[in-house]
C-alpha cells in the first residue's frame, strides 16, 4: 500500500495521475457560482506549469554550460604573442629574397632604429620546426627577426601550427600586403615554390596572382641566370617593364656572356641593388645599339611623348613604317599597364565601328 501511495504521489507531481471512472452524478440543483468548489483540472494545470518551469530551468542551465564551453575553447585556442630567442628561429624553407645582406639596405637600418627606440610593434609568425624539437620556422617577419638578433633582443612572435602550404601562403600574403618584396623577388619566390613541388594554384594564392600574371613572372625569372639575378639583387625601384626588357636581352648567349664580366667587377658590388641593375641594363643596351641603328633610324618626329594633366611624362608613342609601339615610363604603375593591355582590343573594335559610321 505504501508503494502504491508513492507511485500516486509521483504521478501527481508530474501531472500524470490516472483518471478513475466515476459514477454519473445525480442531477442536482445548480449551486450558485460563488459556492462552487474548484475541480481537479486546475491541479493538473499547476502540475504542468511546474514541469514547464523545470524544463525552462534545465534549458537555461544547458545554454549556460554551452556558452561556458565555447568561452573556454576560445581562450584555450587564442593566439598569444610570446618572446622567443632569435637563435631558436630558422628562416622559411622557401627563399623569397635575393639577398639577406642588409648592410646597404637603408630601410632595414631604419627598422633596426625603430625597434631600438620603440620596441617591436608587429609580431612575426612562426611555426614549431617540423624537424628540430624546440626550434621554430618563420612564415613571415624575416627582417624583424634579423633586426631583433642584431639588437640582441627576444623577438615577439605568434606560434601557429602550419602545414607547408599554409606557411608559404601566409608568407606570400604578408609580403604582398606589406609591399615587402620587389617585382623580381616575387618572381623568384614563385619559381622557388614551383620547384619545391607546390601546385600553381597554391603559388597564385600565395602571391595573389592571376594565371596570366604568374606566367609572365616565371618567363622573366627563367630568362635570367640565377647567378646574375643574385648579383643584381632585389632592385626595389625597378618595375616589371624593365625586368621584362632585361630578360629579353639576356635570352641571347652573347648577352649572358657580356654580363658575366660586369657583375664580377669590384665597383659593381659596391653599388646598391638598383644601381647594379642599371649597370647591367645599360651595358646590354650599349651592346645592342649598333644593331638597332643599322636596322632603323628613328626620326624624332616619329616619336611622340604622352604626358598627363600635370605635364609629367607617362609614355612614348613610336609610329614608323616598320614599328608602331607605346613604351611606358617606369613611374607608371604596373596595374595600369595591364589595364591598358586589356582594353586595347575593345578600343580597336570601337575605332573600327566609328570609322564605318
Amino acid at each position: 500500500m505504501t508503494d502504491k501511495n508513492r507511485r500516486d504521489q509521483l504521478k501527481a507531481l508530474f501531472g500524470t495521475v490516472d483518471t478513475v471512472p466515476q459514477p454519473e452524478p445525480k442531477p442536482v440543483n445548480p449551486a450558485p457560482l460563488e459556492d462552487s468548489l474548484p475541480s481537479e483540472q486546475p491541479k493538473q494545470r499547476t502540475a504542468s506549469g511546474a514541469i514547464k518551469a523545470m524544463g525552462l530551468s534545465l534549458g537555461g542551465i544547458s545554454r549556460e554550460l554551452e556558452d561556458a564551453r565555447k568561452i573556454r575553447e576560445s581562450l584555450e585556442g587564442a593566439e598569444r604573442v610570446i618572446e622567443i630567442d632569435p637563435q631558436l628561429i630558422e628562416y622559411s624553407f622557401v627563399e623569397d629574397r635575393l639577398s639577406h645582406d642588409f648592410g646597404l639596405d637603408e630601410t632595414f637600418r631604419e627598422l633596426v632604429e625603430s625597434i631600438k627606440l620603440n620596441g617591436q610593434q608587429v609580431p612575426i609568425l612562426v611555426r614549431p620546426h617540423p624537424e628540430r624539437r624546440g626550434y621554430y620556422q618563420t612564415a613571415y617577419g624575416h627582417r624583424r627577426l634579423r633586426a631583433a638578433a642584431e639588437l640582441k633582443l627576444p623577438v615577439q612572435a605568434i606560434v601557429r601550427e602550419l602545414s607547408d602550404a599554409q606557411l608559404v601562403v601566409a608568407q606570400g600574403k604578408e609580403n604582398a600586403e606589406r609591399r615587402d618584396l620587389s617585382f623580381i623577388e616575387r618572381a623568384f619566390f614563385a619559381r622557388n615554390l614551383i620547384d619545391r613541388g607546390f601546385s600553381r594554384s597554391v603559388v597564385q594564392d600565395a602571391l595573389a596572382l592571376h594565371k596570366a600574371e604568374m606566367t609572365r613572372y616565371l618567363q622573366v625569372v627563367d630568362a635570367i641566370p640565377k647567378p646574375i639575378l643574385q648579383a643584381i639583387g632585389p632592385a626595389p625601384k625597378i618595375g616589371r617593364p624593365r625586368w621584362v626588357r632585361l630578360a629579353d636581352m639576356l635570352r641571347k648567349p652573347e648577352g649572358r656572356e657580356a654580363v658575366q664580366g660586369v657583375v664580377q667587377q669590384d665597383h659593381f658590388r659596391l653599388q646598391g641593388s638598383d644601381g647594379r641593375f642599371e649597370a647591367v641594363f645599360e651595358h646590354l643596351l650599349n651592346l645592342n645599339k649598333p644593331a638597332v641603328t643599322a636596322a632603323a633610324k628613328v626620326d624624332p618626329a616619329d616619336a611622340r611623348e604622352i604626358r598627363d594633366s600635370n605635364g609629367d611624362f607617362i609614355a612614348k608613342l613610336l609610329n614608323t613604317k616598320k614599328e608602331r609601339s607605346i613604351s611606358f615610363a617606369d613611374t607608371v604603375p604596373e596595374a595600369f599597364v595591364e589595364y591598358v593591355a586589356g582594353e586595347l582590343n575593345g578600343l580597336l573594335q570601337r575605332y573600327r565601328s566609328e570609322r564605318k559610321a
